[in-house]
């Protein structure tokens, strides 16, 4: 199943953005505090709401409550709204699912957060509208998404299992090389992965040594010199990554993931979430860490791995590196301009007539991108004492 469009209205950064049309693979890009993390933000949080452990209060709450996802620059319109499309084609059943859900604090009371609107279509056919009769009795139920219930979901449960599935990689090599950094007892979400090398550990055997295997290959092309990747457990039971490490002496090297650059962990982490499922995968800067020269070979890298899971990978950059892959299309290619306190608009650059105009000019994505994205007047940056 895959993501086909998302329609925002007053979540975090945007008071109204339609993205439609969403392929197998989106880069979302534009300057900083636009809101890249927020759009991927939303994608989580239908995540957060179907996990087991998670709902709709708890995601809200992991938030820091409506207030903080609820678009600054919003006026009158007191609800958020998510809207996606998914369509599904396994089995060979070409199934179109729509979700909808609207939120907002209760006025009066206990000032509540309550469901405003939550709706289910498939193939245009609605399964489920509410507030429903029982809703206007008992306004409680409002409090819950039928999403996250077992017992009210059955109809409508493959795109709940979707939701549940997506998986978020923004890896900070620090908190694997100093383990007294974070929580890992933790049961909540594990975006920044703390827990990477247990999840390593947790995979069965065979798929471990082969997923390995392949990340060696690749990272002794980024990495020369290292060879040997394999995991293991310390005396007291903690998982660890190993590789070694050709240097000056006549035997090379040893060394543990505490010893490794943070591009390499970075990458190991990219390859294996890559490798590791068959669902809508989202990437924050994949590029940070990395030598230019492999980020120019990201996309590449990207496209050849997911198709052979048939997967969707969503990601946000900054990198114009990227962007010198000659692979990807205009319409694969969100902008996110910032508005002040008119939000921030999102555009696919397919759309854009500036766009346009320049790849007839033979003007590559990589040339285009920073002139679109760059904020204005940042040439004065250099000029401040």
């Amino acid at each position: 199943m895959k993501f086909r469009r998302i329609h925002l209205q007053n979540w975090r950064n945007f008071i109204d953005a339609d993205i439609t049309d969403i392929g197998d693979r989106l880069f979302i890009t534009g300057p900083n505090a636009c809101g890249k993390s927020n759009l991927l933000d939303a994608f989580r949080f239908l995540r957060d709401i179907a996990r087991t452990g998670g709902g709709f209060q708890q995601a809200l709450k992991d938030r820091g409550g409506l207030s903080k996802v609820r678009c600054l620059a919003a006026r009158r319109y007191p609800d958020v709204r998510i809207e996606v499309e998914l369509s599904d084609g396994s089995n060979g059943d070409m199934s179109n699912w729509r979700y909808a859900l609207s939120f907002r604090q209760q006025n009066k009371g206990n000032r509540r957060m309550l469901l405003s609107e939550e709706k289910v279509w498939k193939n245009n056919k609605i399964l489920l509208s509410r507030p429903d009769e029982k809703d206007k009795l008992d306004e409680l139920r409002l409090t819950q998404t039928h999403l996250e219930q077992i017992n009210a979901n059955q109809e409508f449960r493959p795109i709940a299992d979707e939701f549940q599935k997506i998986v978020y990689l923004h890896l900070v090599p620090q908190l694997l090389k100093y383990r007294s950094l974070a929580n890992r007892e933790s049961r909540t979400e594990d975006p920044f992965g703390v827990k990477f090398l247990e999840r390593i550990q947790e995979t069965p055997e065979p798929t471990r040594a082969a997923r390995l295997r392949k990340i060696e290959k690749a990272l002794q092309i980024a990495v020369p010199g290292l060879s040997n990747l394999t995991e293991s457990r310390d005396e007291k039971g903690d998982p660890h990554l190993e590789a070694v490490y050709r240097h000056w002496r006549p035997n090379a090297g040893r060394q543990r993931e505490d010893q490794f650059s943070d591009g390499t962990l970075r990458l190991i982490g990219l390859l294996w979430a890559l490798l590791d499922g068959d669902s809508l995968l989202l990437l924050e800067e994949p590029e940070l860490s990395l030598h230019a020269e492999i980020v120019k070979k990201l996309p590449a890298l990207i496209w050849r791995l997911q198709r052979k899971r048939s997967r969707q990978v969503i990601l946000s950059t900054h990198s114009t590196e990227i962007f010198l892959d000659k692979g990807i299309r205009p319409k694969e290619v969100v902008l996110l301009e910032p508005h002040g306190s008119e939000g921030t608009t999102v555009k696919l650059a397919a759309d854009l007539v500036e766009v346009k105009a320049l790849l007839e000019n033979s003007l590559s994505l990589a040339e285009i991108i920073p002139q679109l994205t760059a904020p204005e007047n940042s040439e004065q940056l250099s000029l401040f004492n």
